[in-house]
């Protein structure tokens, strides 16, 4: 059985950074396709960023692109998003995901029902 399990969320001023992990366990980490999704209050989820197992690219959200980073410790089996200058647009519940099963073609990446396992979630509040 794949769990993943979020960590580092919290309040954070505008303009600050925040880094989120997210620890998995079961299975083979390094070739899972991991990725990040956030629901902002009111709003759907959406994609964030994505990282493909076994040495493959990362991809981002382009409402993110260059300010977060996302990344990945095969031998901690962990994942990571670094976020900088965060606005209040950001604030959401961030979710990362695993894609377990099957490896997602570059089209298909980013639609959330590629993903088989999904973390708790983790609060992000942007505010001062």
């Amino acid at each position: 059985q794949v769990q993943l399990v979020e960590s580092g969320g919290g309040l954070v001023q505008p303009g600050g950074s925040l880094r989120l992990s997210c620890e998995v366990s079961g299975g083979t980490f390094r070739s899972y396709t991991m990725g990040w999704f956030r629901q902002a209050p009111g709003k759907e989820r959406e994609f964030v960023a994505t990282s493909r197992g076994s040495g493959g690219n990362t991809y981002y959200a382009e409402s993110v692109k260059g300010r977060f980073t996302m990344s990945r410790d095969n031998a901690k089996n962990t994942v990571y998003l670094q976020m900088n200058s965060l606005n209040a647009e950001d604030t959401a519940v961030y979710y990362c995901a695993a894609a377990v099963n099957i490896r997602p073609i570059l089209s298909a990446i980013r639609l959330q029902r590629m993903y088989d396992y999904w973390g708790q979630g983790s609060q992000v509040t942007v505010s001062s």
